[in-house]
């Protein structure tokens, strides 16, 4: 069986009020990932999905690239999945509020 990790990524800069949140779920659909995207209160955004680490590698980087004019930094934590999101699959990552 694939390992299942989640990686929760705090994305810095000038991320809200651009379409960021959605632009991710818009990239999501090319990976098998299950989680939510979401503003903080601090200005940025947090992103926690769970699937494979290549899956999740490659979204993390085209987020990256994609969204690089509005992105000044970002942080990346790895650990164990939960399942809480269910099985990642290329429609699993939600926008929260």
């Amino acid at each position: 069986m694939a390992v299942v990790t989640r990686y929760t990524v705090h994305f810095s800069g000038h991320v809200q009020g651009v379409g960021f949140r959605y632009t991710v779920v818009h990239i999501a659909r090319s990976y098998a990932a299950a989680g939510y995207v979401q503003n903080l209160s601090d200005g940025r955004v947090k992103l926690v999905a769970e699937g494979q680490p290549a899956d999740l590698d490659s979204l993390v980087d085209q987020i990256a690239r994609q969204m690089e004019r509005y992105v000044t930094s970002h942080t990346l934590d790895k650990s164990a999945a939960s399942g809480e999101f269910g099985r990642p699959a290329a429609d699993g990552i939600a926008v929260r509020y």
